[in-house]
């Protein structure tokens, strides 16, 4: 990801536990706000897209049973 789409991206909140961030992003351009997950243990991560009607905050408490049920985006860069 290039810097400029980067700078494009807002993050508003982050957590880690036992080794797992999850951080909660905004996109201002397009209105998208993202939930990216990283695993520093298995170093596996993923970005998943809140939808219309989701809240943003359950999905950023419970990334991964939000990510079950559907596809997720490349990774965010850190």
């Amino acid at each position: 990801m290039s810097a400029e789409t980067t700078s494009l991206i807002r993050e508003l909140d982050c957590r880690i536990s036992d080794g797992i961030e999850v951080r909660l992003l905004w996109r201002p351009h397009d209105e998208v706000v993202l939930v990216a997950v990283s695993d520093a243990r298995t170093e596996e991560s993923f970005t998943i897209e809140v939808r219309a009607g989701e809240n943003p905050l359950d999905v950023f408490h419970h990334p991964f049973a939000y990510a079950a049920s559907r596809p997720k985006l490349a990774a965010i860069a850190s």
